[in-house]
This record gives C-alpha cells, sequence and structure tokens, in this order.
C-alpha cells in the first residue's frame, strides 16, 4: 500500500529536505519516526527538495508499506480504517522533533507519487524594510527602495518562457531546465513588508531565490526591463542576480 503524508516544517537548523551524510535532514527525521513506529525500514519521496535552511508550510512524501503495524491497526486487507492514520500522525507528531508537523497520513493508489504526480508547486519569498525583531528569522530585510511596480512587470516576462537556465544553481545534475511558471507577482502585506508569490509545474535547483535576487535587481534599477529579458533568453547564471537567503524562503503548496 501507499500513503500520503502531509507535514510542514522550519528549515533553520536542517542541512534541506533530503538526507545528508553528514548533516541533519527533514527527510532523515521523518523516516527515523516512522521506521521506529513501524518496526520496519521505511523510506519516503518528497515532493521536492528544499535547499538548507529553506521552510515548508505544506510539504507531502509518500512510503510504501505492506499493512500497518499490529500496534497501530488491525484493519481488514483491503482497506486501512481513518483512526489507524489518525493515530500514526499522532503519534508521528509525539516522537518528531519541534520544528516537524505532520498534518495527516492517507492512502492513495499505487500509481501516484509525491514528486511526479504533483502539478504545481507554490513558494513565497518575503521581505521587510524595517528593523523588526519578529521577522528577522523569516523574512529578508532590506534597506533600499525598491520600485516594485517594475519588479511585477519584470515578474510577468517568466510566463512568457520556459527554459529557466539562468535561474539554475551552477554545475546542478539536471536532465532539462524547462519549467513551466504559471504566476510571478508580488504582494504588500504592510507598509514594509512584501512576499513574492512563484507557481510552476516544477523548480530547478536555487530557482526562486536566485529569480528574486534578479527581480531585486531590477527594483533597485540597477537592471532594466530589457535586460532582464535578455538574461532569461541569455540562459547564463552568471548573468542573473545573487541568490537570496534561504531563511525568508516558503514552500507553501503543491497540488495534485
Amino acid at each position: 500500500m501507499r500513503f500520503f503524508i502531509t507535514l510542514s516544517y522550519d528549515g533553520t537548523r536542517f542541512h534541506g529536505w533530503q538526507v545528508q551524510p553528514n548533516g541533519i535532514s527533514v527527510q532523515g527525521e521523518l523516516q527515523r519516526a516512522l521506521s521506529l513506529l513501524l518496526r520496519q525500514d521505511v523510506q519516503v519521496t518528497g515532493a521536492g527538495r528544499t535547499d538548507a535552511g529553506v521552510h515548508a508550510r505544506m510539504m507531502v512524501a509518500h512510503f510504501d508499506l505492506a499493512s500497518l503495524s499490529s500496534s497501530l491497526a488491525s484493519p481488514p486487507s483491503h482497506l486501512v480504517p481513518r483512526t489507524s492514520l489518525q493515530q500514526l500522525a499522532y503519534k508521528l507528531n509525539r516522537l518528531l522533533p519541534q520544528d516537524i508537523a505532520v498534518q495527516r497520513v492517507e492512502p492513495v493508489s499505487d500509481d501516484m507519487h509525491a514528486r511526479f504526480s504533483a502539478t504545481s508547486r507554490t513558494y513565497y519569498y518575503y521581505i521587510h524594510t524595517e528593523k523588526s525583531p519578529f521577522e528577522r528569522h523569516y523574512s529578508c530585510e532590506l534597506h533600499y527602495p525598491l520600485d516594485f511596480q517594475k519588479m511585477n512587470e519584470a515578474a510577468r516576462m517568466l510566463l512568457d518562457y520556459e527554459d529557466f537556465g539562468a535561474f539554475c544553481k551552477s554545475h546542478a545534475d539536471v536532465k532539462t531546465t524547462l519549467c513551466k511558471v504559471t504566476c510571478a507577482q508580488w504582494h504588500q502585506t504592510s507598509p514594509s513588508a512584501w512576499y513574492f508569490e512563484i507557481t510552476a509545474n516544477r523548480f530547478l535547483r536555487n530557482m526562486v531565490r536566485a529569480v528574486v535576487g534578479t527581480l531585486i535587481e531590477v527594483g533597485r534599477g540597477r537592471m532594466t526591463l530589457d535586460d532582464f529579458r535578455r538574461v532569461i533568453e541569455g540562459k547564463r547564471r552568471t548573468e542573473a542576480g545573487e541568490s537570496m537567503p534561504a531563511n525568508a524562503l516558503f514552500l507553501v503548496d503543491i497540488k495534485y
């Protein structure tokens, strides 16, 4: 049987989602907790691979199991009671560290895949322009004027293209740099706070933070709209802006 786990996490102390040989990861913590509870080795596959320090309000992962442990449930062979899955989610939350929370566990068909069955993912990147003791951990503090109208004009250009090699981490092991962006825009939430929303069918490694860094260059007047278009069309990472800090980036939604 295949199960989907929906979870959220604060990525501050993790070396990303993916298991690392010399660092703590969200995937590793989840696998450890599941294996302990289900009394067998459990491997999970995530919908994506968030980088070190990046957060997720919504992450989805799947794992395969012949049946739930008898210590959790004794279901008929053809179904799993909802209460058993609620109990599993409850026990996972008791076992997992405070910076990882499981919202639900649910059975899915065997052909459902946390990564490859996803049709879109949405990220938010937060910035603020006044010193704030409450936003400092989850938003990027900037102290120069930004033209958000121009930044939104540039952001809309992303919908015109499918090759985003300019925003892919150098030497990343990817087979293709093609992505379909369906939403890219800045939203203001207070006089001194904004977030950038971007949705696509897939994302390249470091893509969102590189896009934001390049849009910031437009907002500062250091890059024109024509320059921004040339960056996309040039497909060279060296022509784009700097990658922004990871602590302000959140994976917020995944659609199937």
